[in-house]
């Protein structure tokens, strides 16, 4: 009965305690008020002959929900860190391992004994909140929505080999940026960034062109198996990238297909003109064509009529 009373004191306590607010010394003389009136209160349901069964977790149910809600903290604070700039999946990828199998540990029963099938029940099914349910549902579609499965291996043990070869690109077109803009700066303008565009040109390109073919690669579906958007993290850092190169640098890469674009825009252009002048001066040959034979037509008949009256 001791133990349960000074948890049940302890908890009555913290909730009276965390809905106080103000300063800090305002909330400590709230919590010792509540600690105070959670003791009375403690008394008094024990007075009135408080039942011996209330429901209490089993041990190895306290052990699996422990161990749940250390996975939940530590993911979310993996999470909460590498918000900005997105490194959730290379970052987080087992944490969330390591949660999806506690979760799982809860949820199937173990063995064949009625404490594992009552652990699943009492701490996933008990109350109208769900909790750990709740949890593992919010943790499921913040990973689902970053499509951190295109970035991982099938068995989801680490990064795929095309999202580590896009990952060392990207750092080495940080690294190129960096390093160009620090010999730069001393000589030219701020505004001027020739040197970074020239030297880095190359890394950028072959960056730009294993992004778009890793979309290729997804769509048709990749190393992961999952036919849909490239992970968060890739697609954060290329257009990180994207926006130095374009927008800060103001660099452009020349297009390969130049040629090609101006010849066909140029065919298409002049296929109007063309079309016109034929369609007139066909027109213009029929023309001749039908006019001709009228005027013959017209003179014999004026012939024959001064035949008929001469």
């Amino acid at each position: 009965m001791a133990p349960l009373r000074r948890l049940l004191v302890l908890a009555l306590a913290l909730g009276l305690a965390a809905a106080a607010g103000g300063e800090r010394r305002r909330r400590r003389l709230l919590a010792l008020e509540a600690l105070a009136e959670a003791e009375e209160l403690s008394a008094s349901l024990w007075g009135a002959g408080l039942p011996w069964d209330l429901p209490e977790l089993e041990p190895e149910c306290r052990r699996l929900l422990a161990a749940f809600a250390e996975g939940s903290a530590a993911l979310a604070g993996c999470l909460g860190r590498r918000a900005r700039p997105v490194r959730l999946c290379q970052g987080c990828h087992r944490h969330y391992g390591r949660l999806l199998a506690q979760y799982a540990t809860i949820a199937r029963a173990v063995g064949n004994s009625s404490e594992s099938h009552n652990c699943a029940k009492s701490i996933l099914t008990s109350d109208r909140l769900q909790v750990v349910v709740m949890l593992s549902e919010f943790f499921n579609e913040t990973w689902e929505a970053a499509n951190c499965a295109n970035c991982l291996k099938n068995s989801s043990e680490g990064l795929s080999n095309s999202t580590v070869e896009f990952l060392d690109l990207f750092n080495k077109s940080l690294t190129c940026f960096e390093h160009n803009l620090q010999g730069q700066t001393i000589n030219l303008s701020p505004n001027n960034y020739t040197e970074v565009c020239k030297n880095c040109n190359a890394t950028y390109k072959m960056l730009n062109d294993l992004y778009n073919n890793l979309q290729r690669m997804n769509r048709q579906g990749g190393e992961s198996g999952h036919s849909a958007h490239l992970c968060i993290d890739v697609e954060d850092a290329m257009n990180i990238t994207r926006k130095l190169w374009s927008r800060t640098f103001n660099c452009s890469v020349p297009c390969s297909d130049t040629v090609p674009v101006i010849a066909v825009s140029s065919f298409i252009l002049f296929l109007p003109i063309v079309f016109y002048l034929s369609s007139f001066l066909h027109s213009k040959q029929k023309k001749r064509i039908l006019i001709l034979p009228k005027r013959i037509q017209s003179n014999a008949s004026l012939v024959n009529i001064q035949e008929k009256y001469s």
